[in-house]
């Protein structure tokens, strides 16, 4: 087997050794240290099942299984002795309860290990995963709210709470989350987006959760797994689809598996550490080298991130399992998937497409950090690709509309910039095959914070915001954004990555209550929730038709219309001057209506044949009559 020079050097560098976890024994005799899935349904649309199971020379032992209507196709063995892969066909007709996995040698059974089977939920395959009717709130677990100060540490994990580091673990968890889903209802979020909370036993900067240790298991500082189900459900009762943060191009040197890989291409290897190049735009360049396109997919994310080989089948089969076992585990709403283009695209294309072949309304999003529309539109599903690649992909996140928004910070105007350049990013959605399911922001974990951008600047904030909750898409806000959360790139992650005030006992300030936000902040506050409860309740928003009109003098329109309904939105980018807008430009769309009433000021425009004035810095959102 290779030598992993990196993960030497890192187990040297760390001292502190991860702990390995294993599964209760019934018997100290058996040899079965883990069994992955932890457990599985009947009745899914795809039969097939992969089981992986580890434990000292696992591999020598042949498994049987005796089930009404579950058979063991193959089994899979790889040069590590410790592991054994059972395909199982589980028919139509198997019911659940559970099942025996025999373990023999020769004619003699040696031990037997219980897996269970389990009934789906009425309506599994039939779930709604987001779309563009909904609003999705992101946010960070470790920095958002604090229910329950008795898990900020465990003696399972290595990294400890220290509140006082900008990088280190402040102590939000599930229960904090779960207490604080009434203030998301009343703010008009529809879908709940977490970074990672599976375990992260990472020594340092553990927080982030996007270096994994167990896949099948929510980190003990952030609650257990039963935990998250029941975040799930209590979302699920105020209307709000739970989005799980799923990371498929790398795992964490932490994970159980990196001191015992079950084979030497789990994970890519290189004779020193190899960080990727983190150029993207290789993989659709036709004229790319093969040693970049290599750099950018098989190079580790970090030092302490290595790069998982998704085109070994079995690692493949693992991924997607995963997947669908907390899909169906807590009821999910939708997958965000972490650093998409540094997979390898044909493997994650498959798993796109048995996921959704199983869930057929279900929803799966790509981080697609590129900076051009034509990039971006080549990982979504059924983009005409001139090299025939299909990503299977359904939703991707708009960046380029993200880099637009710059143009209400100071940029002038002129005849590509300025309130000319979201003009410009919507004109290229021809390439989209589906651009209303796009996740469109300001900001999120890993930018800028947009009240830095804009400097804390009011009447420019619901210009950006009145664009998004307007626009095509699906409208993302990153947690703290309706009370004028700052924070500064530059100093690091973390300080864009703040604690939510009053999430924490003891916080002087609670911004969660009206009392607690000042009167900016309910300003703020009160805009959103507003525009977005409005926002729910008019489907025109969601999948109506938009058209728009090249901008003028700095201000932009643009209409959102179906057989029942039509908006027309008017943001005035100027810094000083009010517009007076004449309303014979906007004829083909106007004719039919005679007066209208912004929902954002409720000023009524009584007539929609002439022009009327709209102030410096301003949007109207008008309903038309």
């Amino acid at each position: 087997m290779k030598i992993l020079g990196i993960v030497l050097l890192l187990m040297i560098t760390l001292s502190a050794p991860a702990k390995t976890f294993q599964l209760k024994k019934k018997h100290p005799k058996i040899p079965v240290e883990r069994i992955e899935p932890l457990s599985w349904w009947v009745g899914m649309k795809n039969p097939e099942l992969q089981i992986m199971i580890y434990g000292p020379q696992i591999a020598t032992y042949r498994p049987e299984i005796h089930y009404p209507g579950v058979k063991i196709e193959r089994v899979v063995t790889t040069t590590n002795p410790n592991y054994l892969f059972i395909y199982l066909y589980i028919d139509k007709t198997a019911l659940a309860g559970k099942m025996k996995i025999e373990f023999w040698k020769g004619d003699k059974e040696v031990f037997s290990y219980p897996y269970l089977l389990q009934n789906r939920r009425e309506g599994s395959e039939e779930r709604e995963g987001f779309s563009s009717a909904d609003v999705v709130y992101l946010l960070m677990p470790d920095r958002f709210a604090n229910g329950n100060p008795a898990n900020d540490n465990h003696p399972e994990t290595i990294e400890k709470v220290n509140r006082n580091d900008l990088n280190g673990r402040h102590g939000g968890d599930i229960q904090g989350i779960i207490d604080h889903l009434d203030y998301l209802e009343d703010l008009g979020i529809t879908a709940l987006w977490s970074t990672p909370l599976m375990e992260d036993n990472m020594p340092l900067t553990s927080y982030h959760t996007y270096a994994i240790s167990d896949y099948y298991k929510i980190d003990p500082r952030y609650g257990t797994n039963e935990d998250y189900r029941r975040l799930a459900a209590e979302a699920k009762k105020r209307g709000i689809k739970l989005i799980m943060d799923v990371v498929t191009n790398h795992s964490g040197t932490a994970h159980w598996w990196m001191k015992d890989l079950p084979a030497d291409d789990w994970i890519h290897q290189f004779d020193t550490f190899t960080r990727s190049n983190f150029r993207i735009g290789t993989v659709q360049d036709p004229y790319a080298a093969d040693s970049d396109k290599k750099l950018n997919t098989q190079g580790w994310f970090d030092t302490s991130m290595p790069d998982l080989n998704q085109n070994n089948p079995l690692l493949l089969d693992y991924l997607i399992q995963n997947a669908v076992w907390w899909i169906e585990y807590a009821d999910l709403g939708g997958l965000r998937i972490d650093t998409y283009p540094y997979n390898h695209k044909e493997a994650m294309a498959e798993f796109n497409e048995r996921i959704m072949t199983e869930y057929p309304n279900f929803n799966i999003v790509g981080e697609t950090w590129v900076h051009q529309p034509v990039e971006v539109a080549y990982w979504q599903k059924d983009a005409l690709n001139p090299d025939g690649f299909n990503s299977e992909l359904p939703a991707v996140m708009d960046f380029p509309l993200q880099d637009a928004l710059q143009v209400f910070t100071k940029e002038e105007q002129g005849w590509d910039k300025g309130i000319m350049r979201p003009y410009f990013n919507f004109a290229q959605d021809y390439l989209y095959p589906d651009p209303y399911n796009l996740l469109i922001f300001a900001d999120n974990h890993d930018t800028e914070r947009i009240w830095e951008v804009l400097d804390g600047d009011i009447d420019k904030f619901k210009l950006v915001f009145t664009l998004l909750a307007t626009t095509r898409g699906i409208p993302q806000i990153y947690y703290g954004t309706e009370m004028m959360m700052r924070g500064v790139k530059q100093k690091g992650d973390g300080d864009i990555r703040r604690d939510f005030p009053g999430g924490w006992p003891g916080d002087t300030i609670n911004a969660f209550t009206a009392e607690g936000r000042t009167a900016e902040q309910n300003e703020v506050f009160d805009f959103v929730k507003n525009l977005l409860q409005w926002r729910k309740n008019n489907p025109v928003i969601h999948r109506g038709a938009l058209r728009h009109f090249v901008p003028e003098n700095d201000y932009y329109v643009y209409f959102r219309y179906d057989d029942e309904k039509k908006i027309m939105v008017v943001l005035n980018n100027s810094e000083k001057e009010p517009k007076t807008i004449d309303l014979q430009r906007f004829s083909e769309m106007l004719s039919d209506v005679s007066r209208g009433r912004d929902i954002l000021s409720g000023r009524e425009i009584k007539d929609l044949h002439t022009a009327f004035t709209i102030p410096a810095k301003t949007a109207m959102v008008i309903e038309l009559e």
